[in-house]
């Protein structure tokens, strides 16, 4: 099994990282830790090179912070990730949130960025990893104009039935999170999609399936047995196919 998405590089884990990478360990073949700020790529690198070969780094900037932070900053992160880009296995989290947009002018920031995302996706041939909440149809517009990205996820995707089929239907991916636990309208996109175009991810440390308790990448094995649950098929191969498709897209 693979968490092809989280941030265990935030703050709320500096007590007990090291015992929260363990247990992933002793439950999963890899990690994915996906930056989301211009603090959150130094420090997703710097737990890439302390856990070699087990954690991953996307690099990217999230949508909602692309509103929020200033010009110069942003540049920084996009230098910066182009300065790692060989150490990256994909770039994001990027994408659109519509869901509490300031205006006009915070989305326009974000497609703004999330097209320079694109751009240097289809550069550096490098799987773009899309935050889109409230915005899957833009984001998947955008996308389709560039038909040389070597692969995109929709990460924790939470749209639409119909749209989550056209994406599929372009030979993109769909990751989903521990949400699917105790989400219904999760399960049904679950039992509907196919499996061959799944991943599995947490999101830590949001999400968490248990009620009060942060979410820890360990936790994807709970993903994992609600599709095999809603799909009728063995978690074995619920497993043993997303981790094939994460290494697959990230190439690791």
């Amino acid at each position: 099994m693979i968490d092809s998405h989280c941030h265990i590089d935030f703050k709320v884990y500096n007590k007990n990282r090291q015992e929260v990478i363990g247990r992933a360990q002793e439950k999963l073949t890899a990690i994915v830790n996906s930056g989301a700020t211009l603090g959150g790529n130094r420090r997703t690198l710097k737990l890439a090179r302390e856990y070699e070969n087990f954690l991953y780094p996307t690099l990217g900037f999230h949508p909602s912070n692309a509103s929020k932070s200033d010009v110069s900053v942003i540049k920084q992160a996009l230098d910066e990730i182009e300065d790692n880009i060989d150490v990256a296995v994909g770039l994001g989290e990027t994408g659109l949130d519509f869901n509490d947009p300031g205006g006009e002018d915070d989305k326009n920031k974000q497609i703004k960025l999330f097209e320079t995302f694109l751009e240097m996706s289809v550069e550096y041939q490098l799987p773009l990893v899309i935050h889109a909440r409230d915005a899957e149809e833009k984001a998947l517009e955008m996308v389709k104009k560039h038909p040389s990205i070597p692969q995109v996820i929709f990460h924790c995707y939470g749209g639409d039935i119909h749209t989550a089929h056209k994406i599929i239907e372009e030979g993109y991916f769909i990751s989903l999170s521990t949400i699917v636990c105790f989400s219904e309208h999760h399960q049904k996109l679950a039992a509907q999609l196919p499996l061959s175009q799944l991943l599995t991810e947490t999101d830590s440390p949001y999400l968490s399936p248990f009620k009060g308790q942060r979410n820890e990448p360990a936790f994807v094995e709970k993903t994992v047995k609600t599709i095999s649950r809603v799909k009728s098929i063995p978690m074995d191969e619920v497993a043993s196919v997303t981790d094939a498709n994460a290494r697959k897209i990230f190439r690791f």
